[in-house]
């Protein structure tokens, strides 16, 4: 690496994803910058790496080392970092400026980048579907996306948001048509979450960590880029059409988290999830916290309806909740969908699973002191994997409901009755969503 000083020294404070991307697209190849350190949060066992030189290009032929956000002071101190940049997802707006008040006191800027400096353009018409939160529905709400487009005609390919959590070389670059697929890709829990849903679809999933190099090869093979944004993230495409998720389960968090709200202000069309299941007051209040920020965007009213093959097998049951574990964690859910089907479906009790939890199971369960009647589906590698079902095997309980977006039954080994609980973009509201998207797309 260069040892010019007169290079600005900056830290990339990110969670594997989105601090890549920002990288990427701003900062690789500008000499101006030396990138000392990327740091890392809210997900398990990413720091200690490096960013390889593979990706990192010529102006860092050692790679950039990863470390954990709590050396952060320790780290602007060392390097003599003068400007800190925020890239990552799903914070409350105070914490993102606790965040600004560490790197301050420390002496570096804190900056945080915007949609024209990071987005890519596509020569291919682009949907993308963000939301205020994690949690609210983006996934279902991109299968219906997909469907809609493949029923004009069209090819999409499914580019979703980066979950690179391990040999980030081999990730650069990952399409998904089949199974098969996620097992030579080592994908975890969280990323079959993810692609699965689509490739039972037939639809083809590209990610990984080099955007540019991913849509490239996305539009090689396809009418329409579908953006499926991870977490509250801003859409890393520029997109003819933005489609935003908000949950009146959370109202007022529309506007309260980063970058959750710049989505929100961003939105074509605001999806209010959940309608079905939600107080009227609080959709009521969602509707006018979007109506207030982006007074232009449409807004559509959607149903989530949640359904288990065998609901009489739920009545009168002492059930274990199983639901997914990115919702829950830092998207600061009490519950998802399979306490949903319990309660729809009359389950006599909900068991709580935290006395049996093991291993970072247990660790999850105290560090979101929130979790208590429902297990996060934590799977982020072979490991935890393996602790998630010692955990589910251990709970005494009639009934595991799994409410997590795959079958978690094909990848552990449940030796209780277990059902799956599924959730889809709401039939009726089909037509509107349609309508939308033959307003951008061709034919």
């Amino acid at each position: 690496m260069s040892a010019r000083d007169d290079r600005i020294r900056i830290i990339i404070i990110g969670a594997a994803g989105r601090d890549f991307h920002d990288f990427n697209v701003v900062f690789r190849d500008d000499p101006r910058y030396r990138v000392m350190a990327f740091t890392a949060a809210q997900i398990p066992d990413i720091d200690g790496r490096r960013y390889p030189p593979e990706l990192a290009g010529e102006l860092y032929p050692e790679g950039i080392p990863i470390h954990a956000e709590s050396e952060l002071p320790q780290l602007i101190s060392e390097h003599n970092v003068s400007e800190c940049i925020m890239s990552y997802s799903d914070l409350p707006h105070p914490e993102v400026m606790h965040k600004a008040a560490l790197v301050n006191a420390a002496g570096a800027d804190f900056r945080m980048l915007g949609s024209a400096a990071t987005m890519l353009k596509s020569t291919k018409p682009v949907i993308a579907v963000c939301a205020v939160r994690t949690g609210c529905g983006k996934s279902q709400t991109s299968r219906m996306v997909s469907e809609i487009v493949r029923s004009m005609g069209l090819r999409v390919a499914v580019i979703r948001h980066p979950m690179p959590y391990g040999d980030l070389a081999k990730q650069a670059c990952q399409r998904f048509a089949t199974r098969d697929d996620l097992v030579a890709h080592d994908c975890t829990i969280e990323e079959r979450e993810e692609y699965e849903p689509h490739l039972e679809m037939d639809n083809v999933v590209y990610a990984g960590v080099d955007y540019e190099r991913i849509l490239r090869a996305a539009e090689e093979e396809a009418d329409v880029i579908l953006w499926d944004g991870g977490n509250n993230d801003i859409s890393f495409y520029e997109p003819n059409l933005q489609i935003v998720v908000a949950d009146p389960h959370r109202p007022g968090h529309e506007t309260s988290y980063y970058p959750g709200e710049t989505n929100a202000r961003l939105a074509d069309l605001v999806v209010i999830n959940k309608v079905d299941t939600a107080m009227p007051d609080d959709v009521e209040r969602v509707t006018a916290n979007i109506r207030r920020i982006n007074p232009d965007a449409e807004i559509l009213l959607a149903d989530s309806p949640v359904t288990v093959d065998d609901p009489a097998a739920v009545r009168g049951k002492n059930v274990l909740l199983v639901e997914d574990g990115p919702t829950l964690t830092h998207g600061e859910m009490e519950y998802g969908a399979a306490h949903v089907a319990a309660r729809k479906f009359e389950a006599q009790s909900v068991v709580d699973p935290r006395p049996w939890a093991v291993g970072s199971i247990k660790r999850t369960f105290a560090k979101y002191p929130h979790l208590t009647e429902i297990l996060p589906a934590m799977g982020y590698g072979e490991q935890q994997m393996s602790e998630l079902e010692t955990t589910i095997n251990a709970v005494e309980c009639d009934l595991v409901l799994v409410g997590t977006p795959i079958d978690l039954a094909q990848l552990l080994k449940i030796d209780k009755p277990n059902l799956r609980v599924t959730y889809e973009f709401d039939p009726k509201a089909k037509g509107a969503l349609t309508e939308q998207l033959r307003r951008v797309l061709p034919g």
